[in-house]
């Protein structure tokens, strides 16, 4: 017996009142006991407060559009509609560690030129001919599907010169940034950051799998600033036709930095994966919280006892620690991000397959 509890678990009311008089003494000099709060910091396996969560596009796209027509994007800075994970209500979090938001540009407007710390990345939902975001400099088209990355603190303005909305999927580090309060931002004094290179110049320079030879590389940031869709649907149908689908996650590729075959952003995994037609995965669960954005196709995502049904543009959130199970309805592509490539840089990453429910 500790002097806290008898033999029978019982607590003992004078140790009790002790404890409390001892504890008042103790925050007098901001000191707390651990022993009442371990096993909330110490838990035998993660216990995320995020639930699993759906956003079906046509109805976002309509408050999207309303947002567009009330409030330009020049009063708003940029104008996009927060995913809130429904148990972080107020947050701006999808997860604990990342954001996720829908953005819009309608004709003619253009997002003016700021850069912060927080890297961003971007699913193009809906492109056009006309439509570009421009990084230190370079334009770079936006077509649906599209994965185009922002780097920490890079110059950035996004446009739109054709003649209908284009939407995108924001993902940023932003709270993984703020965690370690290392957060800066700062405006551009005019609309648009100053054109320096041709558009096309990183995927000439890097874009094939070559390097100019004097280039000294480096930098864990990828220098692709766009993978086009195009491209990396090739690349999945080139792989389901030299294998078999894994089968936890089907035919899954990583957007990678061509520098160093590193993660094409240093906190974000990006990854976009094909499911054939009829494909129910394996139960799979990892410590990344994963967010899930439909670029094709249609199907249903088993996430603990929830049952997550989707369709193209959907977006969905998947708990850390949490199984899930994706079943595909028709041939669909889906694309992905998560926390893991923090995770992995500070060694902490944990992934589990499997069984396969009864």
């Amino acid at each position: 017996m500790d002097g806290i509890e008898d033999a029978a678990g019982r607590t003992n009311p004078e140790n009790q009142r002790a404890r409390k008089k001892l504890y008042e003494r103790m925050r007098r000099h901001n000191l707390a006991p651990l022993w009442e709060v371990l096993h909330d910091i110490l838990r035998p396996a993660p216990a995320s407060p995020c639930a699993p969560a759906l956003w079906r596009y046509t109805e976002m796209r309509p408050y999207l559009l309303e947002a567009g027509n009330t409030n330009s994007a020049a009063e708003a800075q940029r104008r996009v509609l927060v995913l809130e994970n429904p148990q972080l209500p107020g947050q701006s979090r999808i997860t604990r560690s990342l954001y996720a938001g829908l953005q819009i540009v309608m004709p003619g407007e253009i997002a003016p030129a700021h850069r912060h710390v927080a890297a961003a990345l971007r699913l193009i939902v809906e492109g056009a001919p006309g439509a570009y975001t421009a990084v230190d400099g370079e334009r770079t088209a936006m077509a649906s599907g599209d994965f185009i990355i922002t780097p920490s603190w890079t110059w950035h303005d996004h446009g739109n010169e054709s003649d209908r909305p284009v939407v995108w999927l924001d993902g940023l580090d932003l709270h993984i940034v703020n965690l370690f309060e290392a957060g800066f931002y700062e405006q551009w004094p005019e609309e648009r950051y100053p054109t320096t290179r041709p558009a096309g110049s990183c995927l000439a320079e890097i874009g094939a799998g070559l390097l100019p030879v004097d280039d000294g590389g480096g930098g864990h940031t990828s220098l692709l600033l766009s993978y086009p869709y195009a491209r990396s649907r090739e690349a999945l149908d080139s792989l389901a036709r030299h294998q078999a689908p894994d089968e936890c996650h089907g035919f899954k590729m990583k957007f990678l930095n061509p520098l160093n075959g590193g993660w094409a952003l240093p906190t974000i995994a990006t990854c976009m994966q094909l499911l054939p037609k009829g494909f129910h995965s394996v139960p799979y669960r990892s410590t990344a919280a994963t967010v899930f954005a439909v670029v094709e196709g249609s199907g249903s995502t088993l996430v603990g006892a929830e049952r997550l049904d989707w369709q193209r543009h959907d977006v969905l959130v998947v708990p850390s620690w949490v199984p899930h199970e994706h079943i595909a309805a028709t041939e669909a592509v889906v694309f992905s991000f998560s926390d893991r490539a923090a995770q992995e840089r500070l060694a902490i990453y944990r992934e589990q397959r499997g069984p396969r429910r009864s």
